[in-house]
């Protein structure tokens, strides 16, 4: 779409929205968070002042003490909202994976079964199950090596209209010393519906904890790994389909709306005033693009635009880019060795244009993933990709992912995102040839070996 009427920069990008749904949200909304404490801490207020809902779609739950004043926190607010009416208003939706999730004898089920037992008319826990891992394979793959065949990965945390997206697990290590990634978008109501559909849509094609910890399909649903494959398959993919088409439409119809009111002149209006006069809000100078990447659904709209960008990227630009695990594609480590533009990674490997960085935070470990976009001659970044995925084979091929594209002409944002860069990668040092001849870089033979037959697992 021709953008004349756009600033050059941050609508470069407008080419997303022709394969998803796009938000236009003011900068004032979003948040970068920057400690695993503040995250837990923000997750513990923001359940305790939910009043219609709490959607959280995550890997697992833990099981130790923080984790559990997670669950009693819900207990709390969920209790709140049963006194206060005859019909309590807040639904509870929990969206972990079935294997990571069942791991172990105490685990996310019999932590989450109480609350499905005191509130079974508000709180729902749904289990996805890999439609790979069945028949013989399901038999003879023992408990935590079966989590390699696929899992739900999405993080996702939203309460009402306010939305945390992240690479975090809701567990112990993420709330206190494994460092990630979080931002928080505060009264986004089109963005929380958007969350609140996805995570409803892959709910409804998985299995449901019962309050006896037994599960079962949604009547009438084909079985992930009892019944057909493909056509298990097939109706993942409409449903998951229809959610991120018809916000497709939806937004460009309140686009095309907005665009129509602007030139009849509402938007000659300076913001404040135009917030002032009748609460109309103020025109966005922020863009959030959600991405999905769902291949055992044949979903793969987050490996489309995350190779779009690593093309297009002009010569002169700066991209950072971090993973917890490092192990790109082929498809994405190709483009990234025949690019124009400057890459620093955290973890990769030493090429002219690519700088390699590696994590290092004593009593730390390092989970946060990600891309920074900084176009030639600029010092601060205007699009970020924060969420699940971590760019590597399993992230594309196996799992269930969501990240988002967050653009934005903001110079205020744009220095958030661009601090919280920084912040990552003060605490790494470059890596160089002579890292590897250290004693403790020595890579036994056997992994040599093995290496090739499994990675793409991770």
């Amino acid at each position: 779409m021709p953008c004349s009427l756009c600033p050059e920069g941050a609508h470069r990008f407008q080419w997303i929205r022709n394969l998803v749904p796009e938000f236009g949200i003011s900068s004032s909304h979003v948040k970068v968070l920057s400690s695993p404490a503040e995250f837990y801490e923000l997750l513990k207020v923001q359940i305790k002042t939910a009043k219609q809902r709490v959607v959280m779609a995550s890997l697992y739950l833990g099981t130790g003490l923080l984790e559990q004043e997670l669950v009693n926190c819900l207990e709390e607010t969920l209790e709140k909202s049963l006194q206060a009416n005859e019909s309590p208003n807040l639904r509870v939706s929990i969206l972990l994976d079935y294997t990571r999730g069942s791991r172990g004898r105490k685990n996310s089920r019999t932590m989450l079964i109480p609350l499905l037992q005191r509130f079974p008319e508000q709180v729902r826990v749904s289990l996805f199950h890999t439609p790979n891992l069945r028949g013989l394979l399901k038999l003879l793959i023992p408990e935590r090596f079966n989590e390699t065949i696929g899992l739900q990965h999405i993080k996702v945390y939203l309460f009402d209209d306010n939305v945390i997206l992240s690479g975090a697990n809701l567990s112990d290590l993420y709330f206190t010393n494994r460092q990630d990634r979080y931002v928080l978008l505060q009264d986004s109501p089109e963005i929380a519906d958007f969350f609140t559909e996805l995570v409803d849509a892959i709910g409804d094609v998985s299995l449901q904890l019962q309050q006896d910890d037994t599960v079962q399909m949604m009547e009438g649903m084909v079985h992930p790994y009892q019944g057909d494959k493909v056509r298990y398959c097939e109706i993942a993919n409409r449903r998951v389909m229809e959610v991120i088409d018809s916000a497709r439409t939806r937004q460009e119809l309140l686009h095309a709306k907005t665009f129509h009111s602007s030139q009849q002149g509402c938007s000659t209006l300076p913001q404040h005033d135009s917030e002032a006069s009748g609460g109309l809000k103020p025109e966005p100078d922020t863009w959030i693009y959600p991405l999905i990447q769902m291949k055992p659904f044949g979903i793969q709209i987050d490996e489309m635009v995350t190779e779009t960008l690593l093309t297009e990227a002009e010569r002169d630009a700066r991209i950072y880019l971090t993973t917890g695990y490092f192990n790109l594609t082929q498809a994405y480590m190709d483009l990234i060795l025949g690019t124009r533009a400057e890459y620093r990674i955290l973890l990769a490997s030493p090429e002219e244009r690519i700088q390699l960085q590696e994590y290092s935070r004593a009593g730390w470990t390092f989970h946060a993933k990600g891309l920074w976009l900084y176009l030639a001659g600029s010092s601060l970044p205007c699009l970020t990709l924060i969420g699940s995925p971590n760019f590597g084979y399993r992230s594309v091929h196996r799992d269930l992912e969501a990240q988002v594209a967050i653009v934005t002409e903001n110079k205020a944002l744009q220095q958030q995102l661009h601090q919280e860069q920084e912040q990552l990668y003060l605490c790494s040092g470059v890596v160089s040839s002579s890292t590897f001849e250290q004693p403790s870089r020595h890579v036994k033979l056997w992994v040599k070996l093995v290496t090739p037959l499994i990675k793409n697992f991770f």
